[in-house]
């Protein structure tokens, strides 16, 4: 595995930030037009199949972290998750998480959640609800549905205490130039489900027909390292091995690879955090 290289982090003006903001945000939506007659924009009934569900922890305490971002979080998932629960993906459409669910106003309802921004953390309109990118992503790639867009944030923010998925295994998302886009390059239609719990973010993909072969999510040449500048990265790549619905594996596939700068010691004591 060649290493990706990365390079220290440039902190550029306010004023330069802005306007590249802005730059990013007319070329999203000049997408957005152009690929309007594709998006999946009905929902459904619920289709008969269940082709994979995961779950999440709703409230995960976290060093240094107000809790009242949390709890704020739930709510600004809740309002974003109606715009989703139930979408139909139907063969060729793809799936915007931003076009559907459009910029968190305080309009909306949405309030004051945890942010992530080079590096650190502080309140946004709407924060939290990355939680519901990462889910979404890693559900999908237990399916054979295909992901055109993706982005994970360029820091690694927390350490791993109580991470029960690898490094890696999320997608970020921040409004409208960062989006999960997700094709549907079957021949049969795919539905979104997410719920709101009462502990957990719920989620679910669904078919019209039963899937044969089944995916396991695999971590490979995970590494932290010492960069030149005196910071940490940290690297690792992604597979996706298919099994037949016998339990043999049939295939190995490569996902993604992963690399991000460490905003915490490598050798600090998880037991410790929070």
């Amino acid at each position: 595995m060649d290493r990706e290289k990365v390079e220290k982090p440039i902190h550029r003006g306010d004023f330069r930030l802005l306007l590249g903001m802005k730059y990013y945000e007319y070329k999203r939506k000049l997408q957005w037009i152009k690929m309007k007659k594709v998006f999946a924009t009905n929902m459904g009934a619920d289709l008969k199949h269940q082709i994979f569900s995961h779950q999440t922890p709703l409230l995960r305490k976290l060093k240094d972290v107000d809790m009242q971002y949390q709890y704020n979080k739930i709510v600004n998932l809740k309002i974003a998750s109606k715009q989703l629960n139930g979408i139909i993906l139907k063969p060729g459409e793809v799936f915007s998480y931003w076009y559907l669910i459009g910029k968190t106003t305080k309009r909306k309802g949405y309030v004051d959640g945890m942010v992530l921004n080079n590096g650190g953390f502080g309140p946004g309109i709407g924060g939290g609800i990355c939680q519901m990118s990462n889910l979404i992503y890693w559900m999908t790639i237990h399916t054979p549905l295909k992901i055109i867009e993706r982005h994970r944030h360029g820091f690694d923010v927390f350490p791993d205490a109580n991470r029960t998925q690898p490094f890696g295994s999320g997608a970020t998302c921040f409004y409208p130039h960062g989006d999960l886009m997700i094709q549907n390059t079957t021949n049969v239609p795919y539905q979104l489900k997410i719920t709101v719990g009462e502990h957990n973010l719920e989620g679910e993909w669904r078919s019209s027909e039963p899937l044969n072969i089944h995916y396991q999510i695999i971590e490979k040449n995970h590494l932290m390292r010492p960069e030149y500048w005196g910071g940490y990265t940290r690297h690792n790549e992604l597979f996706r091995q298919v099994f037949d619905s016998k339990g043999t594996m049939i295939d190995e596939e490569f996902v993604v690879s992963n690399s991000a700068i460490m905003m915490y010691s490598p050798f600090i004591d998880e037991n410790n955090e929070g």
